[in-house]
């Protein structure tokens, strides 16, 4: 009741406080503050009803036995708000009371607050402000004895949230302090405890202080941990090795409180170790190179070549994690503390108890390594031979090692060296089976034939495997006899077979020339008759380049013509595929070249044509000349004959006046009939026998002479009869070769001698000719 009366005269005595004040807004601040007041007022007297009921119900039996109000004791200066007036000092007394009742808080900072009650999620805290706040009751679960009456230390996250209530935090507070503690921690090196609350990754996660704080799964300990589920749960001692400000993160380690222990054992180890000491260790880590073996404090590297004797390809094939073996110091360095140890050293050498061996003597073993150069053979436990790839197989075309083995085979080989001071043995696998050079001139006679695979080409020829170990080269010039190749790839591929002819044999550096073109006769002793000088041939363009053309001609034989050869009667540029009519110019058998010339034809024939024309010229001006003096001398004749009759005539006119004009008609008859007509048809004749015996032989020296015992079934040509076939040799044509090489101006020739135009065109004679001279 007293609490109640107290909160009531404060409430008062604000208001009238508030009068004094001339500003509207210091007003409904102060009427705020009051409300609030009388709140609190309220919800304290309804808490003391609760308690004392008997209390409760004797006083309001006494209020309703009085009046409420005694207008005596009303204070009739209140204005109507309710609010009195008060002197200065009054004013003064009553500014105090209120500045010693609420105090001012700041934002982000540690205050202590004391507990005034407790609820199932909720503490409140008085921290001396306007209004209580809460702080969930979670943040308290590692004091669960708490109780009201209590100083803790808070945070105040915000003094008045979106609700209007005071914001506190004990978990930020403990961080907050425990944050400057860490920091001066650190910088004094000193240690701090810790409770491991759980794993993560890559560590684990420790409560310092009320902090989280990571210990990373390497500053665990000195030796490598494998699991961090077993240090869940414990208390250690740890040292703050890193922290940033900025997230507030911490990082510490237990290795750290070690090290400096573990040097000095390292120092102490050191200086008392000698080489070749043996030394017990446990297998502390393996990596592909080797293995770490602690040797108690003190790391030493097993290598894993120092492990066995043997080859192993791993050191999990021989050791295992946390083994505890003994090993040899084999090399140590004072001021790097580093430590090379062996193990394989333990036990004697294989060499030294090797059996003996000799060169040439068979050994079996078990393929363990395989390099691009051989592969390593195992006969006993630590002693390995090589078997190199060049002895591997008796073929000069080294292939890889695996082609003939692999890891794991049991393989039979010969001793070719042994090296027992540097442990090395050289073994050979090609030597099991019989050298196939050895009597290679029994199997392989000098031009006997055979069928081998072809394994490689090159620019100057390709190389024949006739059968394992026997390889021969064919040069480029040995392919064939007709085409000239530039490369073996124009010819055949590798993997092909190919038949070929042993030319040489050369047993001392196992070396075999071979020839394919051999397989077949020397085609140029029969070129030799068949491109004559001189004679024509119908060649195909198969390559045009800038010294000239290179034509196919017949029976595939190729022959090239020079760039001053290949230019066509029209101006036209020859092309690739183009049938072109050729003349040979020059033939080497030697050399097998065939020069021909298309220009030189159609040149001939023109220089012919101009020729034959020449000479026809010259012999009708002959004959004219002659034809001309005969008629010359005949006309003389003729005038002086007729002026003797014509006197006659006259003189009978003269006697015989009624002579009639048909008898002087018929007299002058045999006047007329003089030989000027009839000579001029005697001499036409004589030159039109000329010129066909001219064209005739512009004809033979287009497409050649030919004898009559050399003459062919001509009537097998289109249209061609017994007597067409007559004609035709009495032209002088008598073979299918003259026919075929007929051109368009010997085409005239023939036509106009035969008095058929078009015959030879339409009937396809050039083209059955040249099938049938084939």
């Amino acid at each position: 009741m007293n609490k109640k009366i107290t909160f009531a005269l404060i409430f008062r005595k604000g208001g009238n406080d508030t009068l004094t004040n001339t500003k509207k807004e210091k007003q409904d601040e102060i009427l705020t503050e009051a409300t609030e007041a009388k709140d609190a007022t309220v919800e304290a007297t309804t808490k003391e009803a609760t308690v004392e009921p008997t209390e409760t119900t004797e006083s309001h039996t006494n209020t309703s036995e009085s009046p409420v109000h005694n207008p005596d004791e009303f204070d009739w200066s209140m204005d109507k708000a309710g609010f009195g007036t008060y002197n200065e000092s009054q004013n003064d007394d009553l500014k105090s009371m209120y500045a010693n009742t609420i105090k001012q808080v700041d934002e982000k900072t540690l205050v202590t607050g004391r507990i005034v009650s407790m609820t199932n999620d909720h503490v409140v805290l008085d921290i001396g402000f306007k209004s209580d706040g809460l702080v969930s009751i979670t943040e308290f679960r590692d004091t669960p004895d708490i109780k009201v009456g209590d100083e803790i230390e808070v945070y105040v996250d915000e003094t008045e949230n979106a609700l209007g209530q005071l914001v506190l935090s004990r978990k930020k507070a403990i961080a907050e302090g425990a944050w400057e503690k860490i920091q001066s921690i650190m910088e004094k090196g000193e240690i701090v405890k810790g409770y491991i609350q759980s794993r993560t990754k890559g560590g684990l996660v420790v409560d310092i202080m009320g902090m989280d704080a990571f210990l990373p799964g390497s500053q665990i300990d000195v030796k490598p941990v494998r699991d961090y589920d077993q240090y869940v749960g414990k208390t250690m001692e740890f040292k703050v090795v890193k922290i940033n400000e900025v997230y507030k993160n911490v990082v510490i380690s237990h290795k750290a409180l070690i090290e400096d222990d573990i040097e000095a054992q390292k120092a102490e180890m050191i200086s008392k170790m000698e080489l070749g000491q043996v030394l017990e260790g446990t297998v502390k880590n393996m990596t592909s190179f080797g293995v770490f073996v602690d040797l108690g404090g003190l790391d030493g590297l097993l290598h894993i070549t120092d492990i066995s004797w043997g080859r192993i390809n791993h050191p999990s094939d021989v050791l295992e994690l946390d083994q505890k073996i003994q090993v040899a110091v084999l090399e140590f360095d004072n001021d790097k503390k580093r430590i090379s140890l062996g193990m394989k050293q333990l036990t004697a050498h294989p060499w030294d108890s090797m059996k003996e061996l000799k060169e040439g003597e068979k050994v079996k073993g078990k393929v363990v390594t395989i390099a691009d150069y051989g592969a390593f053979v195992e006969i006993e436990t630590g002693v390995e031979g090589l078997i190199h790839v060049s002895e591997m197989s008796w073929s000069q075309h080294l292939r890889n090692p695996s082609d003939f083995m692999k890891v794991g085979d049991e393989v039979e080989a010969v001793v070719l060296d042994i090296d027992k001071k540097e442990h090395k043995l050289s073994l050979g696998l090609k030597q099991l089976t019989s050298d196939p050079w050895e009597k290679i001139e029994e199997k392989y006679q000098v031009e006997s034939k055979h069928k081998g695979t072809v394994r490689n080409l090159t620019n100057y020829g390709l190389f024949v495997e006739l059968q394992e170990g026997v390889d021969g080269l064919v040069h480029v010039s040995d392919l064939s006899w007709s085409k000239k190749i530039k490369h073996p790839a124009e010819f055949t591929k590798k993997g092909e077979e190919l038949e070929v002819v042993v030319l040489e044999i050369d047993r001392d550096n196992r070396r075999l020339s071979l020839g394919h073109k051999q397989i077949d006769e020397n085609p140029w002793d029969t070129f030799e008759s068949v491109f004559t000088l001189g004679s024509e041939h119908d060649g195909v363009v198969s390559e045009v380049n800038d010294r000239g053309v290179i034509l196919t001609l017949p029976y595939g034989v190729e022959g090239f013509a020079p760039k001053k050869h290949i230019k066509k009667q029209d101006g036209t540029d020859v092309k690739v595929d183009e049938t072109l009519n050729l003349r040979v110019i020059e033939f080497n058998k030697d050399s097998k070249r065939i020069l021909v010339s298309h220009t030189d034809i159609w040149k001939d024939a023109e220089r012919s044509q101009n020729s034959e024309k020449e000479a026809a010229n010259k012999k009708r001006a002959a004959n004219t000349t002659k034809y001309v003096e005969k008629i010359n001398k005949k006309t003389e004749v003729s005038t002086m004959g007729d002026l003797d009759v014509l006197a006659q005539l006259k003189a009978q006119m003269e006697s015989t006046p009624s002579t009639t004009k048909k008898e002087a008609s018929k007299k002058e008859t045999p006047i007329k009939e003089t030989p000027k007509k009839e000579a001029p048809k005697k001499d036409a004749k004589k030159v039109e026998e000329t010129t066909s015996a001219d064209d005739s032989s512009g004809l033979t020296d287009i497409i050649g002479v030919a004898d009559a015992k050399d003459a062919d079934d001509l009537k097998q040509l289109t249209g061609v009869g017994p007597a067409y076939e007559k004609k035709l040799n009495g032209i002088g044509i008598f073979t299918f070769q003259q026919v075929s090489k007929l051109n368009k101006k010997s085409i005239d020739i023939l036509e106009s001698l035969l008095k058929s135009p078009g015959r030879v065109e339409r009937d396809g004679w050039v083209k059955q000719a040249k099938e049938l001279a084939k």
